[in-house]
């Protein structure tokens, strides 16, 4: 079946399926780690305020990231009910867009050259089956955000490289500089930075001047882009001015950038194996198509050609500038992850055309299999899920690895199963223990049982560590200090000292040092439960 045909077949099946995986199951796991449930807190808050402009967390201004995903998940809480799904709606919102905003930027080229057909569907799949952007999709994420409106700005400014018309041209200008605009209010000055900066990338390495249309654009494009970020960053910092400025531009923007403040220090070449991972399970195609890239003649006018370049640039450059950055985290290079779809689409392509060589994918299918073995062999080190489970969970990951390695000449049915491997591991996970785990992870089970025993309105305090979901699970009872962090009691004599007062408080203390409750004279305790990381009890003084 000629790769054309089957692409045609898939395209609907295709973006069904991404719609379903992708919002599956979103309410089934609490939010979890540090920043979901600081970013849904914020929401709750702004929409509680009846605010669209003054962020606040336990009610203190909270300046770190903009304002369009606060945005999105107010949306959801309004439509849908203050939840993890309408939490995490947007994200998977976002990352669909991204897969249909891929399309439309590769359906360009297939118009202009009849051999490429098929190709759009191609990057599509890339894109929607790869690791990073169905994780992504599925986290209460600021990051997807920004991956969709960069995307965006430069879809549409492909899409003026390829019209002849002047009026056309502007249209699509016009929609470039307007999603730079929202990339600012995805992410910050970042969204500015990636989007000008790949297209700058571009014309370099096509050794190319701009057309005279994009030139002048940027005399009242740049502008359309501060009057669209302006719908929030105007109004916050007239109701703030330097305290915004300063925790939200230097501090979380250029101290990030060129200091260790926030903790996250890695090497320079960090970026090298995440975006290897990211693109998991096509990792194998991305490498050839970036050692083919030498051949490309880069300043050829087809539309493919173009495309290549722009790929290319919109992979290197924000690789490279996070890589100077001194602090890294692994979702900073996610708006990436279209361009390296662009890249192995291509080379899906050609696989599915006979192409490409067999061992491609022979080795893409021992990248599962050493997955599978991987995960196999940590599970059994440290008992995270029942085997059952792991081996379930598995199964599709062995099947799709076998298959590319012994039968790769059936290219349709491995290219198939890849995918299915990929999008069946959150719906298995998910039905399986992954929710017993994530339990461990997140205090809302503890303080529904709280509630479930009349402690629902009961203050919360905090020994030790302080337990980044409680200020989601606990909003509005969660005691905060006066810098605007959750509590943090140093021993349990400060304990002693709140519950002094006669009033029964919570006391949400790490597993290990329960005991400290127990061995104190001065305070009665009951012990409300034990997820294995934190235990909740209800004090009071004897």
């Amino acid at each position: 079946m000629q790769s054309s045909v089957l692409a045609k077949r898939l395209k609907l099946p295709l973006l069904i399926i991404t719609l379903i995986i992708y919002f599956y199951g979103l309410g089934r796991l609490p939010l979890l780690g540090s920043d979901e449930p600081r970013y849904a807190e914020v929401a709750r808050e702004m929409m509680a305020h009846h605010t669209m402009v003054t962020p606040t967390l336990g009610g203190h201004a909270w300046f770190e990231k903009p304002a369009l995903m606060y945005w999105m998940m107010m949306a959801g809480f309004q439509l849908f009910g203050v939840t993890e799904w309408s939490a995490r709606a947007g994200s998977a919102l976002c990352g669909v867009l991204t897969v249909l905003l891929l399309y439309w930027m590769v359906r360009r080229v297939e118009k202009s050259d009849e051999e490429e057909e098929g190709l759009a569907v191609w990057c599509s799949v890339a894109l929607a089956a790869s690791a990073g952007s169905l994780a992504f999709s599925r986290a209460a994420s600021s990051d997807i955000g920004l991956t969709m409106t960069v995307t965006a700005a430069l879809a549409c400014l492909f899409a003026s490289q390829m019209e002849t018309s002047a009026r056309r041209q502007r249209l699509f200008l016009l929609g470039f500089h307007a999603a730079v605009g929202l990339s600012l209010l995805a992410k910050g000055l970042v969204g500015i930075v990636i989007p000008y900066g790949v297209a700058a990338s571009y014309y370099t390495l096509r050794r190319e001047r701009p057309s005279v249309e994009a030139l002048l654009s940027l005399i009242w494009g740049v502008p359309l882009s501060l009057l669209v970020a302006g719908t929030w960053y105007a109004p916050v910092i007239a109701r703030h001015g330097w305290t915004f400025i300063d925790q939200f531009f230097i501090q979380h923007h250029f101290s990030r950038f060129v200091s260790n403040k926030y903790h996250h220090p890695q090497r320079f070449y960090f970026y090298l194996p995440i975006l290897l991972m990211l693109v998991v399970p096509w990792t194998i195609f991305l490498i050839v198509a970036l050692t083919g890239a030498r051949r490309w003649e880069f300043r050829a006018v087809s539309p493919l050609a173009r495309l290549r370049v722009l790929a290319l640039a919109w992979l290197l450059l924000p690789v490279l500038f996070f890589s100077i950055s001194v602090s890294k985290l692994p979702a900073y290079i996610l708006p990436v992850l279209p361009a390296a779809a662009l890249l192995i689409g291509e080379r899906l392509k050609h696989f599915m055309e006979g192409k490409e060589r067999d061992w491609v994918m022979r080795a893409t299918g021992a990248i599962l299999l050493l997955l599978v073995v991987f995960g196999l062999g940590y599970n059994a080190r440290s008992n995270i899920i029942s085997w059952s489970c792991a081996v379930v969970a598995a199964a599709p990951m062995a099947t799709a690895g076998l298959l590319a390695i012994v039968a790769p000449g059936l290219r349709k049915l491995c290219v198939v199963s890849t995918c299915a491997a990929i999008f069946l591991i959150p719906v298995l996970l998910l039905n399986c223990d992954m929710t017993k785990v994530a339990s461990r992870d997140s205090v809302r089970d503890l303080l529904q049982m709280a509630s479930a025993k009349g402690y629902g309105e009961t203050p919360l305090y905090q020994l030790h560590e302080a337990e980044r979901s409680s200020e989601f699970y606990a909003a509005g009872r969660l005691v905060y200090g006066q810098d605007g962090e959750p509590l943090r009691l140093e021993d349990v004599s400060y304990v002693e000292r709140v519950a002094s007062s006669g009033e029964t408080i919570l006391v949400l203390v790490p597993s290990k040092f329960s005991y400290q409750l127990y061995q104190s004279q001065k305070i009665a305790v009951q012990e409300i439960g034990d997820n294995g990381a934190f235990a909740l009890f209800a004090v009071r003084a004897r």
